[in-house]
């Protein structure tokens, strides 16, 4: 009697670690899957990346249109107050189009400059005659040439068509002002900042994707599923194995 209550209490004890196994099993197909599927098709798609190209959009039209009207009002030389009104008539311009963005994808943007943007400014209504005309130049030269390559970077990986209409505006704006800039003979080559290349080996790949991760963006749901299925039959297996020994 006593082995045959050894042996039932074995097999009653099997079973229970077994009923867990399943329940846990059971619990992984009601959770797992749920925890970090990617956003529904349709939705928001915004990231970091499509953020910065709208704040720096904005912020540009916030600081260089006043800097524009600057120059059209007290540059010294006449292709400089040329330039100025155009820059500042076309700011006017991709300024609605990235408030108009901003406002259909439900997002916040800036509403005035930066304090270093500010600074500009003020360094600019301290100056006159030549000095103004090189210190427009050079500033608004260096801004357009550090927002260019983010529009590009943006337009080549982002998810959403609303920010790759504004990249495609806003890389029309931004080369026609640089080219302005440019005809006014002015701009100090030598000082403008070097380029940002990747690293030796890097094709851009991969930090293109990295910078188009971000809150709207979860874990691929095949990978999701991959590694459901996997504990799935795990789980079943030692089930199995679990019931044959009694």
């Amino acid at each position: 009697m006593a082995p045959l209550r050894s042996a039932r209490r074995r097999s009653a004890h099997r079973l229970r670690r077994a009923a867990v196994l399943l329940i846990a099993i059971v619990a992984g197909t009601g959770v797992l899957p749920g925890v970090a599927v990617a956003a529904p098709a349709g939705g928001q798609q915004l990231n970091a990346a499509d953020m910065t190209l709208l704040n720096g959009v904005r912020l540009a039209g916030l600081w260089e249109m006043p800097a524009g009207q600057m120059a059209a009002e007290k540059g010294q030389s006449a292709k400089v107050r040329e330039i100025g009104a155009g820059i500042a008539s076309e700011h006017q311009e991709l300024d609605q189009l990235v408030v108009d963005a901003a406002n259909k994808l439900r997002t916040s943007i800036p509403s005035e400059p930066t304090d270093e943007q500010k600074g500009w400014l003020k360094e600019m209504q301290n100056a006159s005659g030549a000095r103004f005309d090189q210190i427009f130049v050079t500033r608004l030269r260096v801004a357009h040439g550090k927002i260019f390559p983010v529009i590009a970077a943006v337009r080549a990986s982002t998810r959403d068509a609303t920010v790759r209409k504004l990249c495609d505006d806003a890389n029309r704006f931004v080369l026609h002002h640089m080219q302005m800039l440019e005809s006014t003979n002015l701009v100090r080559w030598p000082e403008l900042p070097p380029a940002a290349l990747p690293a030796p080996g890097d094709d851009g790949l991969l930090a293109a994707a990295a910078a188009n991760t971000g809150p709207g963006v979860g874990v691929s749901s095949t990978v999701v599923w991959l590694v459901f299925l996997a504990a799935l039959g795990t789980g079943g297996l030692a089930t199995y194995r679990l019931f044959r020994r009694t």
